[in-house]
């Protein structure tokens, strides 16, 4: 049903300083999504597209906005924004093959409709979980204003997305960070069926504006003309004051979420309502009524369009449907990163793990000058650890940034600096505190390469594990929660030399890379180590000792345990293995020690169930059986959480069962 045309218009149009020319454009950039959905709502009721999440009824903002940018600034829309999309001129073949699955879409039949990005069009779509675009949009316009570029970031959410954490702490670092972004709300009345009296109390979402210190509008969001001008001049006003905006959108969505959920929880009323403020229909009108458009003009305008539709239709559609190449799968997981190896013949100095760590950090922000550190305390303080101190000093506020205690935006904030050409280093206060960023790193940092070719140049910093008497909140070594997740790498060094030579290597490689630092060797374990800078390979296991009796796999404070077990004369001729990369894990250094001696046993300061150790146990497995003159065996830290006091954390860890262990699996 369109709105009565025999009424007056239900939007009140006024126009301001446009041509008829802008004025006719608009119209047409109008047009074009509606065209666009009216088509794929047939594709989708004739079962040649899977699913479809209408904008219909919300164009007026995704064109005004993106009008009112330019081109080389960066868009991150939500699924009702088709028309950020038409609007850069994005091939619409390429749309119709991404919402086909097909090989020539955005994603390679990866992942359906607008979960995408486009470094071409400076597009970044959207994930499902909505929330970690607004800290990628922190990011973006971080380093925009880094590079001194008078450029401005706008992202989308709807009203629903604004009672996520991650709005708020987005909306946060912006303000406190002065970053130039755009945060606009389409407030369309549902979040799927559930209404805005039970999502949110306030008056207006722009009114949480100011607990963040932060400009709001509030904006008709079916009034084309309003929107373009007012998000025109806020725009250029961030351009020349860089800062956060917030604009509510006010609009509605005259379809279901999604096609298959309907509209039936609508009160007729409130859809009649909006039906009679259809943001084409009344434009249209409007222009009409101005002697701007003609009823032929409009006629081409459509026919033009619908051209456009069946031209790229039917080349999207002789595509063939996407076959499934595991090579190519595998492939694009992560992006190519060619190791260099660069040696030094500098003089060393015996230091610690922390030491080793410290100059890491300095040495790669010096060959780096794109590196921006972020993290709790880690400016003037120097971190709870003091491996960042004195880096402010030497690189400026600008490079080692104080967080807000907001660890989900500030992984997206690397995420953005990452798409954004630099690269970033988040230093988790603690490892533990990573749960409160989980969602941006398994789900935004580690698929992005794999779904459009974006990769996340980020480094986690994770001071983890026991030993120390910190409790079940500062004591995890929780490696396991990452090493599943394909598209992120993990280290775990356990002496000072590897510590800066992997962590070096992290600093170059183009993918996101969680970096566990254990602090209980933070300050007991020495070396002797390069002055100078140098790396060291991911995937690369060291043998450390060499035997023929058994082999020990380990990785991080575990590594030492080991060492200090192996010092009595019975434990003679036993081979230990420091994995030091978990992912990608050094298969082969593995699998020949156990041909070799036989016996295996993988040691873990992770309890058990579920742990790398029982991962690397199915590999000995299924690659050694035949060689095995044992069963597989496993020790790790107990089933509870890591309790506090010291004699439940010295029975909770496997240290003191290690002898024992070991001389189970000789006497077997």
């Amino acid at each position: 049903m369109q709105p009565n045309s025999s009424q007056p218009p239900a939007i009140k149009f006024e126009k301001k300083n446009l041509s008829s020319t802008q004025l006719l454009d608009l119209y047409a950039s109008l047009l074009k999504p509606r065209l666009i959905e009216e088509k794929m709502l047939i594709l989708l009721r004739q079962g040649k597209i899977s699913k479809w999440f209408s904008g219909i009824g919300q164009e007026a903002i995704s064109i005004g906005v993106t009008k009112a940018l330019n081109a080389d600034e960066y868009i991150l829309p939500m699924h009702r924004n088709l028309g950020v999309f038409t609007s850069r001129n994005v091939p619409l073949n390429r749309l119709f093959s991404q919402w086909q699955g097909k090989q020539n879409g955005f994603t390679k039949g990866r992942d359906r409709s607008f979960h995408f990005g486009t470094q071409e069009y400076k597009i970044v779509g959207m994930i499902s979980h909505l929330g970690p675009q607004l800290g990628v949009a922190d990011g973006i316009a971080l380093a925009h204003k880094l590079k001194n570029e008078n450029k401005l970031t706008a992202v989308f959410t709807g009203e629903g997305g604004t009672s996520e954490g991650d709005f708020h702490e987005a909306l946060n670092i912006a303000s406190v960070w002065d970053l130039p972004v755009l945060f606009c709300i389409e407030n369309n009345g549902y979040g799927l069926s559930t209404p805005t009296n039970e999502q949110y109390r306030c008056k207006d979402l722009a009114d949480r504006a100011q607990g963040y210190g932060m400009e709001s509008h509030i904006i008709d969001g079916n009034n084309i003309i309003e929107v373009y001008s007012k998000v025109s001049e806020v725009a250029e006003s961030i351009r020349q004051n860089p800062r956060p905006v917030l604009l509510e959108f006010k609009t509605f969505r005259m379809r279901g979420h999604e096609e298959a959920s309907g509209t039936k929880y609508v009160p007729e009323d409130l859809m009649n309502f909006w039906q009679q403020k259809d943001p084409v229909e009344n434009f249209k009108r409007f222009l009409i009524e101005e002697n701007i458009l003609s009823e032929e003009q409009d006629v081409h305008f459509k026919n033009e369009i619908k051209a456009e539709i069946d031209e790229n239709l039917k080349a999207a559609n002789e595509e063939p449907v996407s076959e499934y190449i595991e090579i190519n799968e595998l492939n694009d997981v992560y992006q190519e990163f060619i190791y260099q190896e660069i040696k030094t013949n500098s003089e060393t100095e015996t230091i610690r793990f922390i030491d080793a760590i410290s100059q890491a950090v300095k040495q790669s922000m010096q060959r780096h000058n794109s590196l921006v550190l972020m993290g709790q305390d880690i400016a003037e303080y120097g971190g709870v650890f003091k491996i960042t101190e004195g880096l402010l000093e030497e690189f400026g506020k600008e490079r080692v940034r104080n967080t807000p205690i907001c660890e989900s935006a500030i992984v997206g904030t690397a995420m953005g600096l990452s798409i954004n050409g630099m690269k970033a280093m988040v230093e988790m206060q603690f490892g533990d505190f990573v749960s409160s960023g989980f969602n941006p790193i398994v789900n935004y940092l580690a698929k992005s390469n794999y779904r459009w070719n974006q990769n996340a140049d980020v480094v986690i910093r994770m001071p983890c594990g026991a030993g120390v008497g910190a409790g079940p909140f500062h004591s995890q070594t929780n490696e396991a929660w990452f090493t599943k997740i394909p598209g992120l790498k993990v280290v775990y060094p356990a002496f000072p030399y590897e510590a800066k030579g992997l962590l070096n290597t992290a600093f170059n490689d183009p993918n996101p890379v969680l970096f566990f630092e254990h602090k209980a060797l933070y300050r007991s374990i020495r070396q002797e180590v390069p002055v100078d800078y140098y790396t060291l390979p991911f995937g690369k296991a060291s043998i450390l000792k060499e035997g023929e009796k058994l082999t020990i796999i380990t990785y991080g404070a575990a590594v030492h345990w080991a060492l200090d077990t192996l010092e009595g004369a019975e434990l003679e001729n036993i081979e230990l293995i420091d994995l030091r990369s978990l992912q990608p894990l050094d298969k082969e250094t593995i699998i020949n020690s156990v041909k070799k001696t036989g016996k295996a046993l993988i040691l873990t300061e992770d309890s058990l169930f579920g742990s790398l150790a029982s991962e690397i146990s199915a590999i000995i497995s299924e690659e050694c059986f035949e060689f095995l003159d044992a069963p597989v065996m496993r020790l790790g830290s107990g089933e509870t959480p890591i309790p506090f006091a010291a004699a439940l954390e010295e029975g909770y860890l496997p240290k003191k069962k290690l002898k024992e262990k070991l001389q189970q699996l000789i006497d077997y």
